[in-house]
């Protein structure tokens, strides 16, 4: 049998909350848009390129965002001392083009631990809560948990508008 993308049944952005809900929220759905842009296809489509010269991938952009969750809610914010899931030295950006011979299975795994894994990292994190952000000058930027949430709904949205791109290229599919 040949495995497929699972379906996902999205949930929606809340219409009322607190700050935390709502960014909690808005981030829940886009991380489910990404899954939902990805259901039902083949570990075949969810390699396929977009559009030359680009190599961006539905796949690709499951193993990103997996390891962006890492990298902001669990390095970044929680200070935790892991590694990043696809760490390259002669690739930096191997998340989104080492896809040819990843396991589509094993990354929509990983994805789903990761957001889990965010999910607790932050939850006992205030929105205030502050951390260092070193930058390549060697200066440095102190940043907050909102920030994190702001920026993760922004690069999911970003994203899932490839992700719609790509998914129309690749069957038609098209819509929220």
């Amino acid at each position: 049998m040949t495995w497929r993308a699972p379906e996902i049944d999205r949930s929606h952005e809340p219409y009322v909350g607190d700050e935390r809900t709502m960014l909690e929220g808005w981030l829940d759905y886009h991380r489910d848009t990404l899954l939902h842009k990805c259901a039902g296809l083949t570990a075949e489509q969810l390699r396929t390129a977009s559009v030359e010269p680009s190599t961006l991938t539905l796949l690709g952009l499951v193993r990103h965002m997996a390891d962006v969750e890492r990298w902001w809610f669990r390095i970044r914010a929680a200070g935790e001392d892991i590694p990043g899931l696809y760490d390259d030295s002669d690739d930096p950006d191997a998340d989104l083009n080492a896809v040819a011979d990843a396991d589509p299975a094993e990354a929509f795994a990983t994805f789903r631990a990761e957001v889990e894994a965010a999910r607790k990292a932050a939850a006992d994190l205030s929105l205030d809560h502050t951390f260092p952000r070193p930058r390549r000058d060697g200066q440095g930027d102190e940043m907050n948990v909102r920030w994190v949430y702001v920026h993760m709904i922004e690069e999911y949205a970003r994203h899932n508008g490839h992700a719609d791109l790509i998914r129309e290229r690749i069957d038609g599919v098209t819509g929220d």
